[in-house]
């Protein structure tokens, strides 16, 4: 790939001969007679994030922790040595040209671009040819957290918090995690979602973003950032020319750390890794159409009306299992209370039986016998008595279990019948 990279390099002077012949035959897109004008001074306000609590938590961190972080995002880490240079920045804003999108060093023109920065952050894990874009359907802020943190959707919306427009989560509450988590992948994940939010694209001090959630949420997908990153540049340095002057949360810190980062691992730009230089063309390629975007989104939600589908006939099947182990209950209750009328019924026959039996032998038994066999009747009365209460009341009692039963049983049907309409 370097190669055929380098035999397509021209001389310098050939490039900037082809280059000025095409301009002016071809012209470009500004309105005639307009002239870019670049002014003299420019106010910068290089306000960020501290930075040391997460400087800290690296330099605790042991090797394999530390590789495990380069494998999954390479060199952001070093991001965090970066000093913002205030004069430095006034001047390059000084020299960018918003018209052409360029650094102007009067015939000289210097763009970063998507190589250079893709060879900064290094990372093996980018592909090249996935930019990221909004999807049509993104998931909730907490559930994007959820993903990354491995936390509950409680703890998650507990610490969510509204900075004017936009949804942050504080760095503190990210930091607790990161020194408490005992997923070693979810800790490096939160690690570097802080620095994307803190150092790369901060919005409010101290909190990380909902934007940037979305876009470290596709990290993992092999999505690679560098596109956004470069726009983003772009968008501070225009927006900084623009108003004259630049503030912490305008001026976005991607420029700042990135240019600084490659002044300091770089130092000139011919030392540049070229290995994965690719034309420009394959990233515009990567950006889909507004038909990709909606069938991404149709097939998104018809994969989860599949899972609702399937959760549906697996509760449905449930229920019926549900339904047969009630039948089974409540034939169980109807054996049950057919003994206790059988038993009660021969309860009284035996009673019959024995006032017949008593009143026989009566005849041939004195006063005194009399009134011994008397008591003794009376007390097997009070027993048969009672235990004929106690059935009864057993009787009762399964009759309203046979009863809630039979409701439950309804139910279940009704349940059952608006499931299957759902299902139709």
């Amino acid at each position: 790939m370097a190669n055929e990279f380098l035999d397509k390099v021209e001389d310098n002077a050939i490039v900037r001969i082809w280059s000025e012949k095409v301009q002016l035959e071809k012209g470009d897109s500004l309105a005639k007679d307009y002239v870019s004008e670049l002014w003299d001074y420019t106010r910068i306000s290089v306000m960020q994030n501290s930075l040391q609590e997460l400087k800290e938590i690296w330099d605790k961190w042991n090797g394999e922790t530390k590789q495990l972080f380069y494998s999954n995002y390479g060199d952001l880490t070093y991001l965090l040595d970066i000093k913002a240079d205030e004069q430095l920045f006034r001047a390059l804003a000084q020299y960018w040209n918003p018209a052409y999108s360029c650094f102007t060093f009067g015939k000289v023109d210097l763009v970063p671009t998507v190589e250079e920065y893709t060879a900064l952050l290094h990372c093996p894990r980018f592909q090249v040819d996935k930019a990221y874009f909004r999807a049509a359907y993104v998931p909730t802020f907490w559930k994007k957290l959820t993903n990354i943190t491995g936390m509950c959707e409680q703890w998650i919306t507990a610490r969510i918090k509204q900075k004017g427009e936009c949804k942050c989560i504080p760095w503190k509450n990210l930091r607790d995690l990161i020194l408490v988590h005992l997923d070693g992948k979810k800790k490096v994940d939160v690690f570097a979602l802080s620095i994307y939010g803190l150092v790369i694209f901060p919005r409010a001090l101290g909190h990380v973003d909902e934007a940037v959630s979305d876009l470290f949420d596709r990290l993992g997908k092999g999505v690679t950032p560098v596109p956004t990153i470069l726009a983003e540049t772009f968008r501070s340095l225009n927006a900084c020319r623009r108003a004259g002057e630049g503030r912490f949360i305008e001026f976005c810190t991607a420029a700042e750390t990135l240019i600084g980062f490659r002044c300091s691992k770089f130092g000139e730009p011919s030392e540049l890794n070229l290995e994965d230089v690719r034309p420009i063309e394959e990233y515009l390629q990567a950006i889909p159409s507004e038909l990709e975007i909606i069938k991404q989104d149709f097939d998104k939600r018809n994969s989860e009306l599949e899972k609702k589908l399937e959760q549906l006939e697996e509760e449905n099947m449930h229920l019926r299992l549900d339904v047969d182990v009630q039948k089974l209950e409540a034939e169980r209750l109807k054996k049950g209370k057919n003994k206790v009328e059988e038993d009660l019924d021969s309860l009284k026959t035996d009673y019959k039986k024995i006032r017949v039996s008593m009143r026989t032998a009566g005849l041939r038994k004195t006063s005194e016998q009399w009134r011994q066999e008397i008591q003794e009747e009376r007390n097997k009365a009070g027993q048969w008595e009672r235990k004929a209460r106690e059935i009864q009341v057993h009787k009762e009692g399964l009759e309203q279990q046979m009863l809630e039963t039979q409701n439950y049983q309804a139910e279940l049907k009704a349940r059952i019948v608006e499931l299957e309409r759902s299902l139709a």
